[in-house]
């Protein structure tokens, strides 16, 4: 039995985050804590998610997305990952993010650069690590003119100290991208986008490619729905190649976004184990030239 059918996640290759290497599908750990994201309902069986964890790391996956604000009532993702995978596998990359925070009542906040420490020093605690593999700098969705410079700086401090290997940058522009290229090394982008993103977030994505640097996308199923996840309605596009290749929208929207260059990162989450083995093999489907523009024809529509 080949290593690809056993272990799907390596099916659409791998990228480089500075010297680690991932597969390409991975895994977003934010919808293990309850229904809604940062709801107060904190609905989720426990060994369920640690049940997929587990799996996803038997099915390949060798990168999981994560953060100290994912929590709910009664679940923390960082303390579910540590639960399922500790000690971690030598090949496992965790990334996480910092900049927002949540109060014990589930309260946003946002870090100074001098809180920036005890923010990591905290997903180190809850994930049982004595270094971070790659922290995002996750910038304000309302900060798009405004410096990093002085944030990005004290990550940079850390990593020089020892606490984080890579750093990475999340909603950022091209301008803030190179602002903090300028400050110490990115290894990643993480900005939302997806099929029906507008066509102007292209331009970033291709950035990232031509300077080797991986660019994951968040909400790649969702969309503009972000939070709220996939709805029931679907674009007649999506549903047309879905039907085609026998799979479900949700794996043609992954896959179209494993289309968009060798650099482009997939991390879907779920809770649901079935759901996770879809996402995972969505890594094996080939979409074919026509099918890649006919999607790219639905960019606009729901970003």
């Amino acid at each position: 039995m080949s290593d690809l059918s056993t272990r799907p996640a390596a099916s659409a290759g791998t990228w480089q985050l500075g010297d680690l290497s991932v597969n390409r599908v991975g895994f977003g750990a934010m919808r293990l804590t309850g229904g809604t994201p940062f709801g107060a309902d904190g609905r989720s069986d426990r060994e369920r998610s640690l049940a997929v964890l587990r799996r996803a790391v038997e099915l390949g996956v060798n990168h999981i997305d994560t953060a100290a604000f994912y929590f709910s009532p009664t679940r923390s993702a960082n303390e579910l990952i540590n639960r399922a995978l500790a000690p971690y596998a030598d090949d496992l990359v965790i990334s996480t993010k910092v900049w927002p925070a949540r109060d014990p009542s589930g309260a946003w906040w946002w870090a100074k650069p001098e809180q920036l420490r005890g923010q990591v020093e905290e997903n180190l605690r809850q994930l049982g690590r004595d270094h971070l593999d790659v922290v995002n700098l996750r910038l304000p969705r309302s900060w798009t003119t405004d410096p990093v410079s002085e944030h990005f700086g004290a990550l940079a401090e850390l990593r020089e100290a020892g606490l984080i290997r890579h750093l990475g940058v999340s909603n950022v522009t091209s301008a803030q991208l190179a602002e903090a290229r300028s400050v110490a090394p990115v290894v990643c982008v993480q900005n939302a986008y997806s099929v029906d993103a507008p066509g102007a977030e292209q331009k970033l994505l291709r950035e990232c490619g031509e300077l080797g640097i991986a660019f994951v996308p968040f909400f790649a199923i969702a969309g503009g729905r972000r939070e709220e996840g996939a709805g029931a309605a679907e674009d007649e596009a999506v549903l047309a190649v879905a039907e085609a290749h026998g799979a479900s929208p949700a794996q043609i929207r992954l896959a179209w976004t494993l289309e968009q260059g060798p650099h482009v990162l997939a991390i879907p989450g779920t809770g649901n184990p079935d759901h996770l083995v879809e996402n995972v093999a969505a890594g094996a489907i080939r979409l074919s030239d026509e099918e890649t523009a006919l999607l790219g024809s639905v960019q606009g529509s729901g970003g």
